[in-house]
C-alpha cells in the first residue's frame, strides 16, 4: 500500500511539473536529450517513448551498420526518419562514415578511422575539406530523409576531436556539440559492471538544468539494452523534478549560431 501510494504521488508530481511548464509557456528548467545513431535495434521503442512523453530531442546521424536494413541512413529506415521530422525533432551530422578523429597530422591534416563505409577500420589521412565533405554527406542525406535542413551542428564520433578539427569544422559551417558529465547516460558501458538500475539512479541524482544528455539508437556491445529499461523512467523522473525538454535549436550556447548560420547549399546537395 505504501509503495502504491508513493508511485501515485510520484506520477502526480510529474503531471503537475509538466503542466506548470506548459502553463508558463516556456521551458524554464530545460534538459537537452540527444541520440547518436547505432544499430537502430531500439529506435522504434525510443520513438514510441518520445511520442508518448511528448519529448523533442536532437538526433546526430551517421550511416552506421544496423541489425536490419541497409544502414541507419538507408532506405529501410527512411520512413522512421520522416516520422521523427513530422514530430518536431531536430537533426544534425555525426559524419556520414562515423569517422573518428585519431590525431592531428602535419600540414593541417588529420588521422581518421571510420567505423562505417568502404574504408572502415583503416587509418586515413584527411584534409579539412575531406572531413567537411563527410559532415556534409550526412547532412545532405538527413535533408533527403526528413525534408528539413539539419542544424549547423555536429558531434564527432566518440566525442573525439582536437581544437584544429573544431576550427576546420566551424570554417565549413558546423559547431561541435558534446555532452555534460552527468549527461553521459552510459548506454555503451558493459551492463555487468553498469546495470540499468544503477545508470538510472545515477542520472536522476546528477542531471541539472541545462545539461545535454547523450545516448544511442542501439549499442552492439551492451548485453542488457539501456533504452527499454531506463529511457521512460528517466524522462518521467526528470519531469517529476520540474525539468522539461528542448532541442538544441533552443540551447543558449547554440541558438544564436543556429539562427545566424544555416547550412549552405553545398552541404545539402
Amino acid at each position: 500500500m505504501r509503495a502504491a501510494s508513493k508511485t501515485a504521488s510520484w506520477f502526480l508530481a510529474a503531471a503537475l511539473a509538466c503542466g506548470a511548464a506548459s502553463a508558463a509557456g516556456a521551458c524554464s528548467r530545460p534538459i537537452y536529450l540527444t541520440f547518436d545513431t547505432g544499430h537502430m535495434g531500439v529506435a522504434p521503442l525510443i520513438a514510441e517513448v518520445l511520442s508518448r512523453q511528448q519529448v523533442r530531442v536532437t538526433f546526430f546521424a551517421a550511416h552506421e551498420k544496423t541489425r536490419e536494413g541497409d544502414g541507419s541512413l538507408g532506405e529501410h529506415w527512411a520512413s522512421w526518419w520522416r516520422a521523427r521530422a513530422q514530430e518536431g525533432h531536430a537533426f544534425a551530422s555525426h559524419t556520414f562514415d562515423h569517422a573518428y578523429w585519431r590525431a592531428d597530422l602535419p600540414g593541417g591534416e588529420f588521422r581518421i578511422r571510420s567505423s562505417s563505409g568502404p574504408q572502415a577500420g583503416v587509418d586515413l589521412r584527411w584534409r579539412a575539406q575531406d572531413y567537411c565533405a563527410n559532415l556534409d554527406k550526412a547532412s545532405a542525406r538527413l535533408q533527403q530523409l526528413t525534408g528539413q535542413p539539419p542544424l549547423p551542428l555536429f558531434r564527432a564520433p566518440g566525442g573525439r576531436h582536437s581544437q584544429a578539427l573544431l576550427r576546420a569544422a566551424e570554417a565549413c559551417g558546423y559547431r561541435h556539440v558534446g555532452w555534460a558529465d552527468a549527461g553521459f547516460l552510459g548506454d555503451e558501458l558493459p551492463s555487468d559492471k553498469y546495470p540499468n538500475d544503477r545508470l538510472l539512479r545515477q542520472a536522476l541524482e546528477r542531471i541539472r538544468p541545462g545539461d545535454i544528455l547523450m545516448a544511442h539508437l542501439g549499442i552492439w556491445s551492451r548485453q542488457d539494452p539501456w533504452a527499454p529499461a531506463v529511457l521512460e523512467p528517466l524522462i518521467e523522473g526528470l519531469k517529476a523534478r520540474g525539468h522539461c525538454f528542448a532541442t538544441l535549436r533552443e540551447h543558449p550556447a547554440y541558438r544564436d549560431w543556429v539562427s545566424a548560420n544555416p547550412l549552405p547549399a553545398r552541404a545539402l546537395r
